[in-house]
C-alpha cells in the first residue's frame, strides 16, 4: 500500500512540475508511441470518466467511508489470504493516492492517455487508478476462481 501511494504521488509530483497543466489537447501532449500513448497534464475533480465532478466533496467523503469500512471488515473480507492483502494493499494504496490529490490540490492529477482506436481516447488515468482497479480485478478474480474453494 505505501509503496503504490508512494509511486503514485512521485509520479504526480514529476507531472505536475514538468508538463503543462491542460495538455490533454494538441499540440501539447508528449508522445511516448505516436498515435497510442501520451502523457499529458489534467486536472479530474470527479471520479472515473469525470463523473460526479460537481461534488467534490461527496467523493473525499465516500473515499473515506470505503477505506474505514475496510479497515472495520478486514477480517470478514479475508485479510488473512496474502492475495487479498495484495487486492486490498492496492486498492487502499490507490484511494488513498488519489484522495492526497482531492485534498492538497482540489482535482485528481492524470496524465497517462491511450488513444486506443484512431477515434476513441481513454481517459486519462494515474497509477492510483491502476492501482485500484488491479485490486478490484484481484478481489473479484479471486473470490470467482477460488472463493468456493475456501468454504469447503
Amino acid at each position: 500500500m505505501l509503496g503504490i501511494i508512494a509511486l503514485d504521488q512521485v509520479t504526480k509530483i514529476w507531472i505536475v512540475s514538468k508538463v503543462p497543466f491542460n495538455t490533454y489537447h494538441d499540440p501539447a501532449p508528449i508522445s511516448v508511441i505516436d498515435g497510442f500513448f501520451y502523457i499529458v497534464h489534467i486536472g479530474n475533480r470527479g471520479s472515473a470518466w469525470g463523473l460526479l465532478e460537481t461534488y467534490p466533496t461527496l467523493l473525499i467523503f465516500f473515499a473515506i467511508i470505503v477505506l474505514v469500512i475496510i479497515f472495520i471488515f478486514r477480517k470478514e473480507l479475508m485479510f488473512d489470504n496474502l492475495i487479498m492483502q495484495y487486492a486490498f494493499g492496492f486498492l487502499c494504496g490507490g484511494i488513498i493516492g488519489n484522495l492526497i490529490d482531492r485534498l492538497l490540490r482540489g482535482h485528481v492529477v492524470d496524465f497517462l492517455d491511450f488513444h486506443l482506436l484512431p477515434d476513441y481516447r481513454w481517459p486519462a488515468f494515474n497509477i492510483a487508478d491502476m492501482a485500484i482497479c488491479t485490486g478490484v480485478f484481484l478481489y473479484i478474480g479471486y473470490n470467482i476462481f477460488m472463493g468456493h474453494r475456501s468454504s469447503n
